[in-house]
């Protein structure tokens, strides 16, 4: 019987074959290795160039043996073979202990394909943990032509799973697999110039040319846009099902009279999208928006103007906030914004975690009776002593510290409530959300009038000693034009072992990256240190300094914040618990130490914190990164452009996708395999369009039996589980 895609894998290859592709690539079916695609290709008569290989990365090249030899151990016996590959420019080694056999087939001239990671030793490029598969030796004449111009597949390997063995397990299955069942009709396929899936399936793994991999290549990106697409529009209708609770303004009521109040004019972005939540409030089925827009665009203005909406009604909005100093300036901002009138009608109320227990007591029941209709708090929201009366609006702020589990925990503490989600700076999955549609999406770009402004530049202090003094230098300065400097280090204090004490305002996990190869895995700056060390520079000396982190006392927190807004310090050396939404227009600089320990959407939010006034922003990165390190790439993208938007694709870029149909945000896992949400863009539309016309005539997919079996395999419970808490 030939293999489907459903065949378990352990009946299509030997049994040992099996549990290896599982153990490595968790593969269970035909469907899972027929899938795994060709990262790139390779012709046989080209060599891969050497020279650009990066330190760090294990790789599979293409290369041809010079040298081969065999010398005794030094310090005990047996024998190293060492053995020289070269493009025709660059050599690599290979290194094999007691392996002196190997020399028989590795001799000069033979060619193959070398796998192994990239380092270097006595300043000789080598591959450590060498594998390699020699090619046969060529055909004479025009056969010999063909083989050296036929593409050949290079898979994602790992080191027991070299990209060879791959290539022999699919051979076989391919060769085996039965028809196909076809995502698109005749009809459709056609008109967007698809191959059938089945010759897709063979040519990207098999071409003879290396145009028919690219033809491949787009069939199979289609498919996978489609599948998504048909998933997320799913979903959308699944919401638009959702029985939820309309929630209309009414003439002279809490909306209308906070506009009258207002001593300024809304922007055209502003009034836009309050139009299109305003709207969507009142129908009867749940929101599901994300408003993103730059540091300081108005996103809490629209936000509280939907809590003010939802309140008309007796509904209850809750505002949750990624720290408690956040948190506790939301509800101040809110307070002031609302005024004494509307102040007493919904009794705004800060519900954290650090709270005193009595205090705690009396602003949960406030929450559970009703009375407090603006509730805003920190993870505190989310514990299960915590309930609400009428739970009407999520509004989630700083999306990129929360996960989607936490966000669905606050969600379900209501009866279906409209959710608003805002973001300055969208991450990898919020990007990868917002071209596949899953959420609503508006945009505010215009700034309010009267923002001076900011300068950005990093300052790698690796290559620039004297960069480091400097930067100190310049914050005096801003301090003697009687302005205020952030200086801002990833982690509280860090002792002689290079033991740190890490920044993790409640609990929350940031889009910080993890450490590269060959990076220091340990901050080298602490919040301690920084500020011992800076006062000791003669240009701050006599300068006001305090330090801030998530590991004070929510008293001790406040008193500092206050102290910082009044002008009563001059420099604050803190964490990252000033990322969001910390407010004080007299502060012109932010000195960010250690930047490439931070994410992108970090960098960007801490350098929103300066340059909201009338004052000039200048905001300092400060690295020792190397270059043409991912790290140091992050840093002057950061360093290149103030629009988030660009950012944010910057970020996808660097750090992929994100897990577009499950619950990671990091980017590191990404769930898809050919499409990119940046170059595919218009793609992934053009296929948002076909499901959109394809769900409104077939919502269960009754006449598009090969899609519906296409979705069944692409898209597991789980995560359409996920996609439901999206």
């Amino acid at each position: 019987m030939p293999y489907t895609l459903d065949t378990p894998l352990a009946e299509a290859l030997p049994e040992k074959r099996a549990a290896s592709l599982k153990r490595a690539f968790d593969m269970l079916t035909v469907g899972d290795l027929i899938t795994h695609y060709p990262r790139r290709y390779q012709m046989r008569g080209e060599l891969t160039p050497i020279t650009g290989l990066v330190e760090g990365e294990t790789v599979t090249i293409v290369a041809e043996v010079r040298a081969a030899s065999v010398r005794p151990m030094r310090n005990r016996r047996g024998s190293i073979l060492e053995v020289s590959i070269s493009d025709g420019r660059g050599e690599a080694k290979l290194t094999f202990f007691n392996q002196a056999w190997r020399q028989r087939d590795l001799t000069p001239g033979r060619r193959g394909m070398f796998s192994g990671k990239v380092g270097y030793f006595q300043r000789a490029m080598q591959l450590s943990h060498p594998e390699y598969e020699l090619f046969d030796d060529e055909d004479s004449g025009s056969d010999a032509e063909q083989w050296a111009r036929t593409p050949m597949a290079i898979y994602p390997a790992t080191s027991k799973e070299p990209s060879w063995d791959i290539a022999r397990a699919i051979g076989p299955v391919l060769d085996g697999l039965g028809d196909v069942a076809d995502p698109f009709s005749d009809e459709l396929r056609e008109r967007e110039k698809l191959l059938p899936y089945r010759t897709a399936l063979d040519l990207i793994h098999r071409p003879s040319a290396i145009e028919e991999a690219d033809q491949a290549k787009h069939t199979l990106r289609m498919h996978e846009a489609l599948v998504l697409q048909i998933a997320l529009a799913q979903q959308r209708q699944s919401v638009h099902e959702m029985d939820g609770t309309s929630r209309p303004a009414v003439p002279g009521g809490l909306l209308e009279r906070f506009d009258q109040t207002l001593p300024f004019e809304r922007t055209a972005d502003q009034l836009t999208v309050g139009d299109e939540i305003a709207a969507e409030l009142v129908e009867e089925h749940p929101m599901n928006r994300l408003v993103q827009g730059e540091v300081g665009s108005g996103k809490t203005l629209v936000a509280l103007r939907a809590m003010l909406q939802v309140a008309e009604s007796g509904g209850q909005a809750a505002l949750i906030a990624p720290t408690e100093v956040l948190a506790a300036q939301h509800l101040r901002s809110i307070t002031r914004m609302l005024g004494p009138e509307l102040q007493t009608e919904l009794m705004p109320t800060l519900l954290t975690g650090q709270m005193g227990a009595a205090e705690r007591r009396r602003a949960a029941l406030r929450v559970a009776s009703g009375q407090a209709r603006v509730v805003v708090g920190t993870h505190a929201l989310l514990s299960d002593k915590t309930t609400f009366a009428d739970l009407g609006l999520v509004v989630v702020d700083e999306q990129h510290r929360f996960g989607v589990e936490q966000r669905e925990a606050l969600r379900a503490k209501g009866r279906t409530p409209h959710m608003l989600v805002l973001t300055a700076t969208p991450i990898p999955r919020t990007v990868a959300m917002t071209v596949f549609g899953d959420l609503d999406v508006s945009t505010i770009r215009t700034m309010p009038a009267g923002r001076a402004g900011i300068q950005t530049f990093a300052a790698p202090v690796a290559e620039h000693p004297g960069w480091w003094p400097r930067v100190w230098e310049r914050a005096a300065e801003e301090v003697r034009k009687g302005h205020q400097v952030f200086a801002v280090c990833s982690a509280i204090d860090v002792d002689d072992s290079g033991k740190a004490v890490e920044e993790d305002p409640d609990g929350f996990a940031d889009d910080a990256p993890e450490p590269e190869e060959g990076e220091r895995k340990g901050p080298k700056w602490g919040v301690v240190q920084l500020a011992q060390t800076i006062a000791t520079h003669p240009d701050i000396r006599g300068l006001r300094i305090a330090i801030l982190h998530g590991k004070m006392s929510s008293e001790e927190k406040d008193a500092t914040m206050q102290a910082f807004s009044r002008g009563d310090i001059d420099i604050l050396v803190a964490t990252t618990v000033i990322e969001v939404g910390v407010d004080v227009p007299n502060a012109s600089t932010m000195i960010i130490v250690e930047a490439d320990r931070f994410g992108v959407s970090q960098l960007h939010q801490l350098r929103g914190r300066v340059g909201r006034g009338a004052v000039p922003g200048l905001c300092l990165l400060v690295t020792e990164a190397e270059e043409n390190t991912d790290a140091r790439r992050r840093v002057e993208a950061v360093a290149g452009t103030l629009d988030g938007f660009e950012l944010a694709e910057k970020d996808v870029e660097l750090r992929g996708e994100g897990d577009v149909l499950g619950s990671n945000q990091s980017g590191v896992r990404s769930s898809l395999k050919l499409l990119r949400v940046v170059k595919d863009v218009r793609l992934i539309m053009r296929a948002r369009q076909l499901a959109e016309a394809i769900i409104a005539d077939d919502p269960v997919l009754q006449r598009h039996s090969g899609l519906a079996d296409a979705l069944r395999r692409r898209v597991t419970d789980r995560e359409r589980a996920a996609l439901a808490k999206s």
